[in-house]
Formats: C-alpha cells, structure tokens, sequence
C-alpha cells in the first residue's frame, strides 16, 4: 500500500527513503520509523503508516513501540556506564554486590558472564505465578536461588528475558535505583533520549500497539512442546510474558524486553557510541569502556537457541551474513525480536535505529525489512 513518508533525509540517502517506502509497499509494514546519524548528526528520520491494527491512528514523530531485545543494548550501557564511573567491577563476583546471587553454587560468577550469556541462567526452572512479571522481587529472588542450568562459564545461551533482571538488579545494588530509573536519570534524561524501560501515562498515550509476536522458529521445527524445556521456560515463565500492549505490562520494568522508543532514540545513542561514546559535548562512555564493551566474549552456537551468536559484553557483534551485520565488522548494537534493530558502526561513525509495530517471527536475526533499509544504507555510503 501506498503512505505518506514523514520526516526528514539527507539527499545522499534517497535510496533509503525509497526503501522504507517499499516496507509498506510489499512488506506488509504497519507503522515504523527510522532514524540514521553520521558524526553524530541525524542525516535520515523517518515515521510512517499507523500506530495501531485497525489503521486509525497515524503515526507521529514522538510514537514510541516495544523494541523486544533491542533493550538489552540499553541495559548493559547502564551497567558499562557504571563501570565507567568506578563503581562497578565487571569481573568482580556478583555476589559480591549481590550477596543472596551466591546460593546454590554462584558465588564465583563475574558480573561479565550476566552480560555474554555465560551464567547459565537463561530461564527459571521454578514456575512462576502470571503476576510475578509485575513483581521484581519476585523474580530476582528466583534467580538468585536458582541452580545454573550447567557450569557456568562452560558454554553461551541467550537470556532471552532473565538478561535484563540479572544485569538490572546488579545495576539497582550498585546505584540504588532500578534499572528503568537508572537509565531516566542517567541517559535519557541528560542526553535528551526519548527512551523508557517503565512507561507513564504521558509515554503510554503516545505508545504504538505491537502486533502478535510469532514463536522463535526453535519453538515450531519440529518440537513436541515441552512447558519444562529451559527453551519453553527461557521465553514464557512467568506469565508467559504477558501482553504486550496492556498498560500494566508497559509500565513495568522488565528491562531484557520492554524498552520503548522511536528510532531516533536508537540512533541518537549508537550514534554517540559509534564517535567515541559523546553526546553533544558529554560523555556516555570513554571510548576505553566502548573497546571493552565490544571485545568477543562468545562466538559460535548457542547453547538454547541452537543458532550461532557473537556477543561482546551485552551488545551482539557484527557477523558475516546480511542478517547480522551491523555495518562493518567494527559494528555492534542489538536486534529486538519482530524486527527493531539499533547499532553502532565506529568506521563509519554511523548510528542506525528501526522500530516497527508490525512484528515478523521472533528470531536472533534481523527481519527482511530490517536488512533491506541496512543494506540502502551502506549502498549510499558506498556511492558517495
């Protein structure tokens, strides 16, 4: 179908513009927006289509949508920033900040194997009541009672929703506020980012509605459903994870999943970390804190999703196929499951961000129209 494009684009970038209207077009897009900075400065920012199924409500500059895991990016900046500051040690023991962390069998592992999936805590065997995703201490005290999966450190499997309350509550023992306020307080605010992990009424009327997500492809190949498998249990203890467009879910902090924002937001971050980690005259992180974020932690099979993954210290690295590139091989930044994707390039000094509400199938990688606006992307830089 055919929409009417909003917003701004560099004329080197005309292909991109071009390419986003084609998400709409055959792509079956609903609403979405795009953003992308060079230097720091924003060369395209785009919005289109609706924020809602039934096409009644156009969306607009300030529409915000859940980024599913692209918000782990978000979470572990909170924890770098921290270490950054000297308040953090990221080899240091968790227990040591979290003494309760040291049960069954924890007490060794370092805040850095919370961030590259090394924890062995990828689910939570102990079934959990639907409210408990309302409840942080609930869930935090599970995991901190919780035996690994396996022997830490041995292996990498994807905290597809415990990486945002494992890494949140180190980041709420450290600064003495949760997560979501953390990152308000800390980077949203002083760095005018229109992101929140914990929506208020202000945020929740200008929220777009997400479309059903569809089940990781593991969940459908073939699989007898098991409710016990850490697979079945990573993605849907509690609650299943509740729905994602009511109002209770978004004011809640569950930081592995429920970021909101445009794609501005995305790309005004990324675009700091991809120029030596400032913003507007003020430091986000040291470009020493950067290098140490995105050095290879893990790189090769995951041992729940089963595909192969790359991570740095909480942000997915740059891989050689299309749907996991973020750029350049210097690249890095973070996929969300249905399709928004943020990142940083340091060799081009570019940011990018993309937020839809229409959600393709849950996946590790990027989707279709993700791929297709990269790729214009770097076509332009490369034409020019």
């Amino acid at each position: 179908m055919e929409v009417e494009i909003h917003g701004t684009c560099d004329t080197r970038f005309s292909k991109v513009q071009a390419e986003f209207a084609e998400g709409f077009r055959s792509r079956d897009e609903l609403g979405a927006s795009l953003s992308v900075t060079l230097d720091g400065l924003p060369v395209v920012d785009l919005w289109a289509g609706y924020a809602d199924s039934e096409r009644s409500q156009p969306w607009q500059r300030d529409t915000i949508a859940m980024l599913y895991s692209a918000t782990k990016g978000m979470v572990a900046l909170c924890a770098h920033q921290l270490a950054d500051r000297g308040f953090l040690d990221l080899d240091a023991p968790v227990a040591d900040y979290w003494p309760e962390f040291a049960a069954a069998g924890k007490s060794e592992i370092p805040v850095s194997w919370l961030l590259c999936h090394r924890s062995g805590l990828h689910a939570i065997r102990e079934p959990l009541p639907p409210e408990a995703l309302y409840d942080w201490d609930a869930v935090v005290g599970a995991l901190a009672a919780a035996e690994p999966w396996w022997t830490p450190g041995e292996q990498h499997a994807y905290q597809a929703v415990t990486f945002g309350w494992l890494v949140g509550e180190v980041v709420r023992r450290v600064s003495g506020r949760s997560l979501g306020t953390y990152f308000r307080e800390e980077i949203a605010k002083p760095f005018g980012v229109d992101l929140h992990i914990g929506l208020g009424d202000a945020e929740i009327a200008r929220t777009a509605s997400v479309t059903q997500l569809s089940p990781p492809p593991e969940f459908m190949d073939g699989m007898e459903f098991d409710p016990e498998s850490p697979l079945i249990l990573a993605f849907a203890n509690p609650a299943g994870l509740g729905d994602h467009n009511d109002p209770r879910f978004r004011r809640a902090e569950v930081p592995g999943i429920n970021g909101h924002a445009g794609a501005h937001a995305l790309a005004r971050v990324y675009g700091a970390l991809a120029c030596g980690g400032e913003l507007d005259g003020q430091r986000l992180l040291s470009p020493e804190a950067i290098t140490l974020a995105t050095r290879e932690q893990v790189n090769g099979p995951d041992g729940l999703m089963g595909s192969n993954t790359r991570f740095g210290l909480g942000f997915m690295l740059s891989r050689d196929t299309p749907e996991s590139t973020f750029g350049s091989s210097a690249g890095f930044g973070h996929a969300g499951a249905g399709g928004s994707l943020g990142f940083a390039d340091p060799k081009h000094r570019l940011g990018f961000g993309y937020v839809p509400n229409r959600l393709g199938p849950s996946s590790m990688e990027f989707g279709e129209r993700a791929v297709a606006l990269v790729e214009a992307v770097y076509s332009e830089l490369e034409s020019t």
